[in-house]
């Protein structure tokens, strides 16, 4: 199967395309935005991996060329290691990633990435003979560490990364503060929010969902893009964070430890059915 067939795009007006693995039949299927810039583009997520994102984005015509130059510079940013959303980081020459997650990528730690893929969730294989007890997350060389408050600057759009722990510890969102968009990862989506994950941490979601609120509050957010589902308001960013508050008291604290318990042996026995394949 090509590049060509396996992803699909939608354009959003503003120089952001949103693209999708379309056979990739799962809530796991992450969201990767394209957000082109007039000195560089900038993907933000790359999905599993099982097809090249660079071909598609050159093939569907996706990459402007630079003036009197091939295509302009491209970066992919992960806005955590989970594998919805890094495994395709192998593809890209250069790659970005919050600092206390870089060890991570740099070695293919595929617990800390919480690998986890079966055959039901593929609808169509990308090559016969694909298993997904093959698939996991390569190691990957991160050509820049980000960090709380570093811009990453397209030219005419400057994108401020926020480190925003609590799903994972490196856990990102970038935000435009220009045109009021946030590209939120998986710190918040139109969904429950999962915190019981290795290396999540409640008393870190509770303070990143705090940041949250106060960038409505401050009139900072108009349009949530997401890692995963549909795009959002600021209204509704502002009750998916004071709704996560509200409910991270004790009976949730202590749910959530039995739950990472298990998700942890269940992770740690799929990974080294992985290593040892």
């Amino acid at each position: 199967m090509s590049a060509l067939e396996w992803f699909a795009h939608k354009p959003l007006g503003g120089g952001i395309f949103w693209i999708q693995e379309r056979f990739y039949e799962s809530g796991n299927r992450a969201n990767i935005w394209l957000v082109r810039g007039s000195e560089r583009d900038v993907v933000i997520d790359a999905g599993l991996g099982l097809r090249s994102l660079p071909d598609y984005l050159r093939d569907a015509g996706l990459l402007a060329p630079a003036e009197g130059a091939g295509p302009r510079p491209l970066l992919a940013v992960a806005t955590h290691v989970h594998f919805d959303h890094s495994g395709g980081l192998q593809h890209f020459d250069e790659v970005a990633v919050h600092s206390a997650e870089a060890a991570a990528l740099l070695h293919g730690d595929n617990y800390e990435a919480v690998t986890w893929l079966s055959d039901r969730e593929v609808a169509r294989p990308p090559r016969p003979g694909w298993s997904a007890r093959q698939f996991r997350v390569p190691p990957v060389r991160p050509s820049r560490l980000l960090q709380e408050g570093d811009v990453i600057n397209l030219g005419d759009r400057q994108l401020t990364v926020m480190h925003m722990p609590g799903h994972s510890r490196g856990s990102i969102c970038l935000h435009d503060k220009d045109r009021k968009i946030l590209f939120s990862g998986d710190v918040v989506y139109d969904g429950s929010m999962i915190d019981w994950l290795p290396y999540s941490k409640i008393s870190d979601y509770v303070v990143s969902c705090q940041r949250l609120m106060e960038l409505v509050d401050r009139g900072l957010v108009e349009k949530v893009l997401p890692g995963h589902f549909n795009m959002f308001g600021a209204e509704r960013l502002y009750r998916l964070a004071s709704n996560y508050i509200s409910q991270a008291g004790v009976c949730h604290k202590i749910s959530t430890c039995a739950m990472k318990s298990i998700a942890s042996i269940a992770l740690h026995v799929a990974n080294s059915r992985i290593t040892s394949q």
